[in-house]
């Protein structure tokens, strides 16, 4: 069993605290955060230690799980690498290109485990399609959401789109050689709204939309590919495919669509599969994945380098709307 520290006891802190509790592997040694208030709260709402110091808490632990505001990651990422402890770290995985370039170089020196926290990889309904994903040539993602002031302090790309271009990137398996974007701040100092295009060199385009100030919420991406449609919603965690195959004109089915592609070309037949989909928390998933890795000595899901590609490619999208 895996002795585990939580460092933030926010929203998604105490999400992670409950998620950990339920996990056979970790034992919850306690937790940090540093509001008072917040620390008495939650100490007695789960019956769990109160650390005094980051540095109290991981000393005492095998594992550290890092949910502070991204501002803290690499101070509160640094110390526990250095002190030999795994990490799990929220995404976006710190704040700059050059601090993951610089925790890399930390976490490689400590020889431990390291996963980032982007939680759209265990959406059970990505999990369910994946299989399905056979090199997609165009990929088109929405992910809009009703306004919220918290997440307002950084452009969202950082708030919200990064988790469509993690999934993308984990999709895509080649070099990315253009970016474009354009984007507006309508109700906070950076954008509110925005949209990239990435390019990549094997001719796969992506285009990513985000919003912070839609009148409803959207979490949708489209994975179009040779001969299938295949269509993934994060928010209802369900996924459909779409195919095209060739007609069998011998045993014809009755409910598909027929195309008649032209003179001399045959007939294609359009059929519509909806998997089922198992329930799964996504949050408890990528903890025992984690979990999983340290004890198997196996490359986590999510490694630090994924962490690294994801927020590079987020802060290239952002210096591209001249900010």
């Amino acid at each position: 069993m895996l002795k585990i520290g939580v460092l933030g006891a926010g929203h998604l802190g105490k999400i992670h605290i409950r998620c950990i509790k339920e996990i056979e592997k970790y034992e919850l040694v306690g937790f940090h955060d540093p509001d008072p208030a917040t620390s008495a709260k939650v100490a007695e709402e789960f019956g769990i230690t109160p650390y005094e110091s980051v540095e109290a808490l991981i000393n005492d632990v095998d594992v550290v799980d890092i949910v502070t505001p991204t501002i803290a990651h690499f101070s509160c990422a640094s110390i526990a690498l250095k002190n030999s402890r795994h990490v799990f770290i929220e995404k976006p995985i710190v704040t700059t290109p050059q601090e993951a370039r610089d925790l890399i170089k930390i976490a490689r020196e400590a020889n431990v485990k390291v996963q980032v926290g982007h939680v759209e990889r265990f959406n059970p309904a990505f999990l369910t399609a994946q299989p399905y994903l056979k090199q997609p040539m165009f990929i088109e993602t929405h992910r809009l959401a009703l306004f919220n002031p918290r997440g307002t302090d950084v452009p969202v790309i950082l708030d919200l789109m990064i988790h469509d271009i993690d999934i993308v990137l984990s999709v895509v398996k080649s070099n990315i050689r253009k970016i474009s974007a354009s984007g507006v701040a309508i109700v906070s100092d950076t954008p509110d709204i925005a949209n990239a295009r990435l390019e990549f060199d094997n001719g796969c385009v992506a285009n990513l939309t985000a919003s912070r100030i839609s009148m409803k919420n959207m979490r949708k991406s489209r994975f179009f590919q040779r001969d299938a449609y295949i269509a993934v919603d994060f928010l209802t965690k369900e996924f459909e495919i779409v195919r095209i195959s060739d007609a069998d004109n011998t045993n014809p089915d009755p409910f598909a669509m027929t195309l008649d592609m032209g003179p001399g070309k045959g007939q294609k037949v359009v059929s519509f599969e909806k998997p089922e989909v198992l329930p799964i928390n996504a949050i408890k998933t990528e903890l025992e994945s984690f979990a999983s890795s340290i004890l198997d000595d196996t490359i986590p899901p999510v490694t630090i380098e994924d962490g690294y590609m994801a927020l590079e490619v987020a802060h290239s999208i952002i210096e591209k709307l001249n900010l």
